[in-house]
Formats: C-alpha cells, structure tokens, sequence
C-alpha cells in the first residue's frame, strides 16, 4: 500500500466517524416546542392537535394523518418539510424548530 492510498484511507474512514457521530449527536426534539411551533406556523392550514376534524385548508392533511403514513420518518419528515410543494406556503423551518415540529408529528402516530 502507498503513503497515498493509506491516507485516502485513513479520512475516508475519519470522515465516516465524524458523520457517524454527528447522526448520533442530533437531539431528537422537543415535541411540547413542536406543537407551540405548530400552532403559530402550521395551523393555518393543517389541524395540527390530537382531535376529530379537519384541517381548515381542505388540501392540506391533519398532522395526525401525516404521522400515520406508511413510511413516515423524521427522515421523511425532514425532507419533505425542506422541500417545495404546489400546495403548501414557501415556509423555511430550521435548526430547533424543524427538529421540534418533527419530534411533535412523530408524536401523534397512532392517534388518528
């Protein structure tokens, strides 16, 4: 083996151990934060509390709904929530938020 081909080595593998560790470094959020976010930002249009009824935007599920969808991830969540829809606001959620109102979403699978 090189001195190259060990050093490509070498921080391929550093650079997985610190990806490694940021993964597992990332809080999980505070789903209590989530839902205060929630009312201020998403209840324009979603229903975002544990009830029966709909959300006042026809077009945009209850987060109940949304929690219960097969395959639904803080994965998921995270890219959906950062990416454009044709039916939902240009809204930027980040950072604690973003964590927060995903950890609240989460929170309700099961309770539709």
């Amino acid at each position: 083996m090189t001195c190259k081909t060990g050093f490509m080595i070498l921080a391929t593998g550093a650079v997985m151990a610190a990806v490694a560790a940021t993964a597992q470094a990332q809080q999980p959020g505070d789903p209590e934060q989530g839902l205060r976010f929630a009312r201020q930002v998403c209840a324009e249009c979603h229903l975002v509390v544990k009830e029966a009824g709909r959300s006042t935007n026809p077009n945009a599920p209850t987060f109940a709904v949304i929690s219960n969808t097969p395959g639904m991830t803080s994965a998921a969540l995270s890219l959906a929530l950062q990416t454009s829809h044709r039916t939902m606001p240009n809204i930027v959620i980040s950072g604690d938020d973003l964590s927060n109102v995903i950890a609240y979403i989460l929170s309700l699978k099961g309770r539709d």
